[in-house]
């Protein structure tokens, strides 16, 4: 009787452990990098350099695709991002992306170039290394962290 009565303690402990850790990686998207702000939220940290990548499409296909490296910097919820490279259209060392965040991901994200400027709907990727977005159907632009 002794013996049963401590199995069922312990598969009802696995079960509530088990409840807790799924409520915590709900909570925190599963991002491999948060930052938690003095309110207790938790963010995606996104600091660092990653690769870009953009390119036209439909339209715009004749632009092709191409490469940069940013450098996003971020402090609290509010997060921008350097062009390291450039090309002939964006100048290095000028803003590419910049925003803010909540716990579900982008709260608002601008993207800045000479002709599209945002706000615009962003995803990150689940374990945050990945950033996507279409500023437009004949356009793509895409960060992964390096």
């Amino acid at each position: 009787m002794l013996k049963k009565t401590r199995f069922r303690l312990l598969c009802l402990a696995a079960m509530v452990s088990f409840l807790f850790i799924a409520q915590a990686q709900t909570e925190d998207q599963g991002w491999k990098k948060t930052i938690t702000l003095p309110n207790g939220e938790v963010v995606c940290d996104l600091n660092g350099e990653w690769d870009s990548q953009w390119q036209g499409r439909g339209e715009l296909q004749w632009i092709g695709r191409h490469r940069d490296v940013v450098k996003i910097t971020q402090q609290g919820n509010s997060f921008e991002g350097i062009r390291m490279i450039g090309d002939q259209w964006n100048l290095k060392g000028s803003v590419v992306i910049e925003g803010e965040l909540d716990k579900n991901g982008f709260k608002k994200l601008l993207f800045k170039a000479p002709s599209l400027q945002g706000p615009y709907e962003g995803k990150i990727s689940k374990d945050g290394n990945m950033i996507e977005f279409e500023p437009n159907k004949d356009f793509f632009y895409e960060l992964t962290r390096k």
